[in-house]
This record gives C-alpha cells, sequence and structure tokens, in this order.
C-alpha cells in the first residue's frame, strides 16, 4: 500500500509493519464519530434521504400486504449485493432454485449452482440477523454469526466462517501483494481494538441522524475488514440491519445495493477516499444519495406489484370459487416459482385440490409451467418476477 495517499486529513493512522523487505504499511482507522460540519448540500441531501425513507416506512405500516414483499425484495438485495462480489445470479434464478430448478426455461442460461447458493446464504443471514436481534445486541459476537451463517458451505468456506482472522489481508488486484495493495486495513491486533471501539459505538448515545450513523458503520467495518472473505456482504448486511434496527424501517423493503451495484466503482472509491483523504461529505452524499433512490425504487416496485396483486386476486375470483385460488396468488407474489408441494406444504391442501388450482392459474394466464414434464411440475408467475427485476 502506498502511504504517501494518505494525507493529514485521514481519519486514523498508517502505520508500518515489519522491517526489511517484509515491511508494509497499514491503515488503522480512528474510532468513531468523525468530527464533521453539516453544509447545506449534505443537510439537503439528508432531508431527501429521510423524506424517501419515511414514504417507504409510511407504506410499509400502512399497507400489509407489503409484507407479502418482504421475500422478494430479500432476495433482490441479496442478488445485488453478491453481485458486487462477482455472482451472476438473478432473482428468478434464486427462487428457481427454491423449488428445485436451476434455472427457468425460457430465461437466461442457468448460473453455477454455487452462486445461487451464496446469495441464498446472504438471505438466511440477513433473516437470521433480523431474528437475532430480538436476543443478541449488534456486537462483534453478532457480526461474526453473520458472517459463519453467509459463508456456510460456499467459496469463502477456507476463510474460517464465523472467525475474525488472525493474519494481515489487503485489498487490490489480481496478483497486487501487501506493498502493491491498493489499501491494506489494520494488522490484527489494531483490528481487534478497532472492533472493539466499533462495538462501543454502536451502542452508545449519538446526536447524530441514524441514517449518518449507517454510514459511518458502514465504512468503519469496511475500513477494518475483520474477515478473510465476504467483508462487503457483511458490511452490506449491517446496513439492512441497521435501517430495521435503528426504526428508519419497520422490515427489511428497501435495496440499497440496487445503487451500490450500479455504481461499484464511485462506491468503493468513495470508501477509498475517507481513509484517505477523509473525504466523509462526498461518501455521505454518495450513500445517502443511494438510500435515497433504493427507497425510491422499493416504493414504485410495492405499488406496482401491489396493483399487480389486486388484480390477479381477481382474475383468481372469476377462475374458480375455491378461495385457495386467491391464497395460492398472494402466495406467488412472496415466491413467485412455486409447486404443488409448495401449496400442499403452504395451506395444508391434498395434492389433487393444489394441482387443479394451479392448474386454473395457468389457464387464466397466472402462472406458467416450465418444466414440460407431467410430474414434479414447476409453476412461475412471470409477470412478478419481471416487476421484481
Amino acid at each position: 500500500m502506498d502511504a504517501s495517499m494518505f494525507t493529514r486529513g485521514a481519519p486514523g493512522t498508517v502505520v508500518r509493519v515489519g522491517q526489511g523487505d517484509t515491511a508494509y504499511h497499514a491503515f488503522v482507522p480512528a474510532p468513531l464519530p468523525p468530527q464533521l460540519t453539516f453544509d447545506l448540500p449534505l443537510v439537503s441531501a439528508l432531508a431527501a434521504a429521510e423524506r424517501a425513507l419515511g414514504e417507504l416506512r409510511g407504506l410499509a405500516q400502512n399497507n400489509p400486504s407489503i409484507g407479502l414483499l418482504r421475500a422478494p425484495f430479500m432476495r433482490q438485495e441479496a442478488v445485488l449485493s453478491s453481485r458486487i462480489e462477482g455472482t451472476v445470479s438473478t432473482v428468478a434464478d434464486v427462487y428457481a432454485y427454491e423449488a428445485g430448478q436451476l434455472g427457468l426455461p425460457g430465461q437466461s442460461a442457468a448460473p453455477p449452482e454455487h452462486d445461487v447458493r451464496e446469495v441464498l446464504n446472504y438471505v438466511e443471514a440477513l433473516e437470521f440477523g433480523l431474528s437475532r436481534l430480538a436476543s443478541l445486541p449488534l456486537s462483534t459476537r453478532f457480526i461474526r454469526e453473520l458472517h459463519e451463517r453467509l459463508l456456510r458451505g460456499v467459496r469463502g468456506g477456507y476463510a474460517t466462517p464465523g472467525a475474525f482472522r488472525i493474519s494481515q489481508n489487503w485489498i487490490g488486484d489480481a496478483g497486487a501483494t501487501l506493498n502493491t495493495a491498493v489499501y491494506v486495513p489494520p494488522p490484527v491486533p489494531e483490528m481487534t481494538e478497532a472492533l472493539s471501539a466499533l462495538e462501543t459505538y454502536l451502542h452508545a448515545e449519538e446526536l447524530a441522524p441514524a441514517l449518518i450513523r449507517v454510514a459511518w458503520v458502514h465504512y468503519q467495518f469496511e475500513a477494518i475488514h475483520p474477515f478473510v472473505d465476504g467483508n462487503g456482504r457483511v458490511g452490506r448486511l449491517l446496513i439492512t440491519l441497521l435501517l430495521v434496527h435503528w426504526g428508519l424501517l419497520p422490515v427489511p423493503v428497501v435495496y440499497p445495493s440496487v445503487y451500490l451495484e450500479r455504481n461499484r466503482a464511485a462506491y468503493y472509491e468513495h470508501l477509498l477516499a475517507v481513509s484517505t483523504q477523509g473525504a466523509w461529505e462526498a461518501w455521505l452524499a454518495f450513500f445517502l444519495h443511494a438510500m435515497a433512490d433504493a427507497a425510491q425504487q422499493a416504493v414504485q416496485k410495492a405499488l406496482r406489484l401491489d396493483a399487480l396483486r389486486s388484480h390477479w386476486r381477481g382474475v383468481a375470483r372469476a377462475s374458480g370459487r375455491s378461495s385457495l385460488l386467491e391464497q395460492i396468488v398472494d402466495m406467488v407474489f412472496a415466491a413467485p416459482v412455486i409447486t404443488a408441494n409448495g401449496v400442499i406444504k403452504a395451506f395444508g391442501v391434498t395434492h389433487p385440490s393444489a394441482m387443479g388450482a394451479l392448474l386454473r392459474l395457468e389457464a387464466a394466464g397466472l402462472l406458467r409451467e416450465v418444466t414440460g414434464q407431467v410430474r414434479n411440475r414447476i409453476y412461475a408467475a412471470d409477470l412478478v418476477l419481471e416487476a421484481l427485476h
């Protein structure tokens, strides 16, 4: 790492590790919070982000059907956050895999199975984190438990899931060394101290707005980089968990990675510029714009999906007398790739009843059978999948 990149404004200390030819430099971030003056552009960006999240929060609180979108929105966030790290799966791929099919006929080529598994691990880690908050405060232990679930049984499993690193890591292009890396996070002793300070900050009373705190915490975690692998995904999991934990959203129906993935280069550049120059204002403006954009997209998507659901429920009512049809319609908005066994498990009906309902919904044009098989059929709600894309 080039120590000369770090200016006097850097929010931390560059340390020299080792001696002679093996010596290298690493960056140790100072504890949060930073000293920061809120200028008018930053206040305006904060107001816009809070307004967008407030609209989404109100929609989620006042429209119970939005709760059906929790599962697909979480999967969308998982897909996009994992895509930043190089996976290629889609939301449709994830739902198809959960229904027993690797890829959907008529869609793009099937993704590598390990990519889909990594996305599902992200979903499982997020679900775990949301439930674990009821019994365990945000802490280094909590973060390690997230990491263990994120890397369980997938690539990166070599990277001691659930354990902080015990050796130096670095960020850089393939083939980079400690001396040619773009960024070298704190050595292990300083990393341990920095994690302890971060945990203290998570529990401290703080006057700064919650969204600003989320941005600070995300930067700080990425700067500490405490795992051998999976740091980016854990850091983005913390964004969603903090939004819920600090009362900014009642349920995780926003996916900030939609903006971060689309602006990946700028995302990394802003994080590095905080470390090298103390460019907090630029990072906060970027983060707040990402949150406003994600919330606005979530509102539009939620309203579009809710309108589609209302229409489909009307079509289902006209297609048969059974209330099961409307129940399956609700089901496909949470899981738009389904099977007869899934219907049986969800509603306790017989196999003939489940298949009869699926066939009626297929005849009404709401579902499409994707396997072409006589047995073990899988049905996709294409319009729902398109709306989620």
